[in-house]
């Protein structure tokens, strides 16, 4: 049999590399799996020797303790990998395709899959719409920070790379098709971001910079990220953005600055629901961000918000927080017309035109957010560095395919 290992959360602050099973096309007991998905049967996927696996600011928010998470959950929702074993019902995916996996899990079956709504299918999590790898309340199917993962619904959730010795140089761009990359696209979108657009992205971790990247992208003519981690805004001036620092207050008076008015066209939150106030000794404030988007967003305007809000935060900063209910200023948003659009970006809606981007050199998206490959037995020290504040979107590199 072949080994496996996996990082897998411990504890709130720590994570460890563990020995896990080897996948089986069935879902197996364990940590965080949902009782009406053990003994699944999953001849419809493959098996995947992991090419790439990323650390996600998704997963440090269970790291950090503020979810449910339970202990051994393997972690990882960004994954990368060679098809090595196909299920008795896969028809197109073939044993040494290399591919791309939305980290939302959707059966191509459902409703909500057939109109291109695969962050919510209805199918895969017994417990809510919407699931994904390695991740509390998803259903349990078990993560991808591993050597080995099992992809379900392979022909319909996987992306195949067209060719193979170009997807591995390329790599550690196109790993970023997982997650970070279409959710920072999908903000920008949402948000109504287009040609001569100015645009507000909140928060410069990757999927901020991944939003500032996709905003430019789509013709915007200023893009101002805002951040109090100097180092976070010094990348996202790295690619041609204007930045805002939030240890100074708040984003409206250095906006004015930039643009001569206080306002932008569109608003992306790309932080969630540990957001912290404006100001050099800001603490938690988790409807901070949302509420200042309300008031720099124009009357007319548009709110994406790919940051991660729970309904479950047991270091939430009161009994409300812990329930996810924030004290949201919906009377601005409602006073000056503006939409908004949250949950999981629907990953497959976008993957394949930004994967093209990146084969025609059209985007830099790995460059833009500081991509870092680092060995499996690293990711505690990788998981602790970003959790400082490290500019650093850090790549796992399970199996050696990345130099």
């Amino acid at each position: 049999m072949t080994g496996n290992k996996a990082v897998a959360y411990k504890e709130p602050g720590k994570v460890e590399v563990i020995d896990v099973d080897y996948p089986t096309f069935e879902l197996k007991d364990g940590p965080g799996v949902n009782p009406a998905n053990v003994g699944r049967a999953v001849n419809h996927g493959v098996i995947l020797k992991t090419v790439a696996t990323n650390i996600c600011g998704s997963d440090q928010h269970m790291v950090r303790g503020r979810t449910t998470a339970p202990p051994d959950l393997v972690l990882g929702h960004e994954i990368t990998g060679e098809v090595v074993e196909v299920g008795r019902d896969v028809e197109f995916i073939k044993v040494g395709d290399i591919c791309s996996v939305p980290f939302n899990i959707a059966c191509g079956r459902c409703r909500n899959c057939k109109e291109r709504k695969t962050g919510i299918c209805l199918n895969v999590n017994p417990d809510r719409p919407g699931s994904a790898y390695g991740y509390v309340d998803m259903g349990g199917w078990v993560g991808g920070q591993a050597n080995y993962v099992l992809v379900p619904y392979a022909d319909w959730n996987l992306l195949k790379f067209p060719d193979r010795d170009q997807a591995l140089e390329k790599m550690l761009d196109l790993t970023m098709l997982s997650d970070i990359f279409p959710t920072g696209f999908h903000g920008a979108v949402t948000a109504g971001v287009g040609v001569g657009s100015t645009v507000y992205v909140a928060g410069a971790g990757p999927v901020g910079l991944a939003a500032a990247t996709s905003a430019h992208l789509l013709g915007a003519a200023v893009v101002i990220v805002g951040d109090m981690n100097a180092d976070r805004l010094a990348q996202a001036k790295s690619f041609g953005c204007e930045t805002v620092d939030l240890s100074k207050g708040g984003p409206a008076e250095q906006i004015e600055q930039i643009l001569g008015v206080p306002e932008v066209d569109c608003g992306v939150d790309a932080v969630g629901f540990e957001a912290r106030g404006h100001g050099s000794n800001a603490s938690e404030a988790p409807a901070t961000v949302l509420n200042s988007l309300m008031e720099i967003t124009s009357a007319g305007g548009a709110l994406g918000i790919p940051g991660l809000y729970v309904t479950g935060d047991p270091g939430g900063i009161d009994e409300a927080a812990k329930k996810g209910a924030l004290s949201l200023s919906l009377g601005t948003g409602w006073a000056k017309s503006l939409s908004f659009t949250t949950g999981q970006c629907p990953v497959m809606k976008y993957n394949r035109g930004l994967m093209m981007a990146i084969l025609h050199d059209k985007v830099h998206i790995a460059k833009n957010v500081n991509a870092k490959a680092i060995a499996l037995e690293d990711a505690p020290k990788g998981y602790a560095e970003f959790d400082a504040g490290a500019a650093t979107k850090y790549v796992l590199n399970p199996n050696g395919y990345l130099s």
